[in-house]
C-alpha cells in the first residue's frame, strides 16, 4: 500500500526522530511511504488565532499537496482533527469542495489508522519501564480516539501502562492558549505532571507531540526525570 504521511511543523523542526519512527512502522506493516517535500502546515495555528483568511491560503496549498486518493497518514490528532472537522469551515460549496473532501476522507492519525485500516495491534515492539498515557483533547473529542494507542501499547513487550488519574483533562498546552495564557497552561501542566507521578511511571506517552513539548518544558524546569515520549517513539522502539 502507497501511503502519504504530513509532519507537522513543530515534528518536522524539533521532534524529526518522531518522523522517522512513524515511517519506520509503517514499512514494518507494509505500507510504501511517499513523502512530498513542498508540505509545510494544516493552517491550524492561524484559525486558532482567528486568522482565517491566512489559514485558507495554507488549507489551498495543503489539498493540492494532497491531490491523490492516497491514505495519508500523520502523527498528530490535532492536525488530522483540523483537516477532517475545519476544513468544511473554509472550503464547503468552494472551487475546493471537491478536493478538500477526499482530504478529509483520505487523512488519518497512526493509531487510528493502524488499528482501524491495517488492522495491526503487535508491531513486537520491546519497552521496559512503566508508562502512564495521555488522552490530547485533540484525540479524543475531535478525533474520538482512545482505545487505539492502549491497543497497541498492550502489546508492547516489558511495558507497563498504568492509567493517570484525569486522562481526559487538558495538559494546558491548546496551541496559542499556552502562549497568550501561560500561568493557567503551567498549572494545568503541574496538574497533569502530579497525575501521572501518582501513577508510579517513569514515562509519559501521548499521540500528540504538542502536548508532550509542553509537558516536557514543565518536566525539564521541575528538573522532574520523567521521560515523554510518543507513540511512534515507543512501536518503534526494541525492533
Amino acid at each position: 500500500m502507497l501511503v502519504d504521511i504530513f509532519i507537522p511543523c513543530f515534528i518536522d523542526q524539533i521532534y524529526p526522530a518522531t518522523a522517522h519512527n512513524m515511517v519506520k512502522v509503517l514499512e514494518k506493516v507494509g505500507c510504501e511511504i511517499h513523502y512530498n517535500p513542498e508540505q509545510t502546515c494544516c493552517g491550524q495555528p492561524a484559525f486558532n488565532g482567528g486568522h482565517w483568511d491566512a489559514c485558507k491560503e495554507v488549507g489551498q496549498k495543503f489539498i493540492k499537496d494532497f491531490s491523490n486518493d492516497r491514505y495519508i497518514v500523520a502523527p498528530s490528532a490535532s492536525c488530522v482533527g483540523m483537516v477532517k472537522n475545519y476544513y468544511g469551515e473554509m472550503f464547503h460549496n468552494s472551487a475546493l469542495h471537491n478536493e478538500f473532501k477526499q482530504v478529509q476522507k483520505n487523512i488519518y492519525e497512526l493509531s487510528d489508522f493502524l488499528v482501524n485500516v491495517m488492522h495491526v495491534s503487535d508491531l513486537g515492539a520491546k519497552l521496559e519501564g512503566v508508562a502512564t498515557y495521555h488522552d490530547s483533547c485533540a484525540a479524543l473529542r475531535e478525533m474520538n480516539i482512545k482505545q487505539e494507542p492502549r491497543t497497541l501499547l498492550a502489546k508492547v513487550k516489558g511495558l507497563e501502562l498504568r492509567e493517570m488519574k484525569d486522562t481526559d483533562t487538558c495538559c494546558g498546552f491548546g496551541g496559542t492558549f499556552s502562549v497568550k495564557f501561560d500561568t493557567i497552561a503551567v498549572a494545568m501542566a503541574d496538574n497533569k505532571v502530579e497525575n501521572a507521578m501518582a501513577t508510579g511511571a517513569d514515562i509519559l506517552i501521548s499521540s500528540d507531540m504538542s502536548c508532550l513539548m509542553h509537558i516536557e518544558g514543565f518536566l525539564k524546569k521541575q528538573k522532574n526525570p520523567m521521560k515523554v515520549m510518543h507513540l511512534a517513539d515507543v512501536l518503534a522502539s526494541g525492533w
